[in-house]
C-alpha cells in the first residue's frame, strides 16, 4: 500500500477514485507516565513514555485505515492527514485519514 500526504504519486497514476477512509483509536493517560512527565515539566525535554504511546497509536490507526483501503481494492491511499482530539479528560482520539484510489506505474 502506497500512502502519501500529497493528492499525487509521482510516476503513477491514479485510475479509480474509491473514497475516503479511516482509522482512529482512543488512548488514555496512565498515572505512570503522567508523574514521569510531571518531573520532567520540572527540567524540561522530551517525554518519552508519551512520545513511545502516541506513536503506537498512530500506527494502529494507520493500520486501521490501510485494512479499510485494501476491502476497497485499493492499492493507494493519498491526501493523508492526521489528527488528535480530547475525548474526555485524560482521552484523545487519534485518527488518520484519506483517499482511497487505485494507481497503475506508468
Amino acid at each position: 500500500m502506497i500512502l502519501a500526504t500529497t493528492d499525487s504519486l509521482a510516476g503513477h497514476e491514479i485510475t479509480n477514485t474509491l473514497g475516503v477512509v479511516r482509522g482512529s483509536t482512543v488512548r488514555a493517560r496512565h498515572v505512570g507516565r503522567d508523574i514521569q512527565a510531571a518531573l520532567r515539566n520540572l527540567v524540561g525535554g522530551e517525554v518519552g513514555s508519551y512520545v513511545e504511546m502516541l506513536e503506537n497509536a498512530r500506527e494502529e490507526a494507520t493500520e486501521r485505515m490501510v485494512r479499510q483501503a485494501e476491502g476497497l481494492g485499493a492499492n493507494a491511499i493519498v491526501e493523508l492527514r492526521y489528527a488528535t482530539a480530547g475525548v474526555m479528560q485524560g482521552a484523545a482520539e487519534i485518527l488518520v485519514y484519506g483517499t482511497a484510489v487505485e494507481v497503475r506505474k506508468l
